[in-house]
């Protein structure tokens, strides 16, 4: 298990979970197997990985990679998650840029990146990555809660509809936040 420890860096030199390292491993197996993902993964690692109940027997894996890392894992994206999910059989996979949030009222001004509100936002864009964010509501009920509605691209409708309770369960695990994902009303 050794070589796969390359795949995943912790902060402060932190242990990885066993499943952690199940993930890093099959980074790593993927890295020496897969011919047309092994010059993109040889310099990607992630920072940590979770696995989060959906529903019922559904789960998914969420890996964290450290955020000056997501362009490289953008580009093959759509080919490493199909991988992956061929490893996790019956996992969705999502793969999420780490962030930070800065304190408001520290002695410097925060940058707008790191206000909570950013951080949320780029995080539900990472969610749903292969498709895009075309529109969003926000429903103020009776009862004072609130529920956002989420409008994804039509376009990859085929690649993500079986995943949007995946999406929802992720987001509202790592935010808190209740959304629903939907596809706008085409018109014809």
């Amino acid at each position: 298990m050794y070589t796969s420890r390359k795949k995943i860096s912790k902060d402060k030199g932190a242990e990885p979970t066993e499943f952690e390292e199940k993930v890093a491993q099959a980074l790593f197996d993927l890295e020496n197997t897969n011919h047309e993902l092994k010059s993109e993964l040889k310099d990607l690692y992630i920072n940590s990985a979770a696995q989060i109940d959906v529903s019922g027997s559904r789960k998914a894996v969420v890996a964290h990679v450290p955020y000056r890392l997501r362009k490289g894992f953008r580009k093959i994206h759509v080919r490493l998650v199909r991988e992956l999910e061929k490893k996790f059989s019956g996992k969705d996979v999502i793969l999420i840029a780490t962030r930070r949030i800065a304190r408001p009222g520290s002695a410097a001004q925060r940058p707008r990146s790191r206000t909570l509100t950013a951080v949320h936002e780029a995080m539900l864009e990472d969610v749903v990555l292969p498709a895009e964010i075309v529109g969003k509501r926000v429903r103020y009920r009776v009862d004072g809660s609130k529920i956002m509605k989420v409008f994804l691209d039509p376009k990859e409708r085929n690649n993500t509809e079986y995943k949007l309770e995946t999406f929802a369960a992720v987001y509202r695990k790592l935010s808190g936040k209740d959304v629903v994902f939907e596809y706008p009303i085409t018109e014809a």
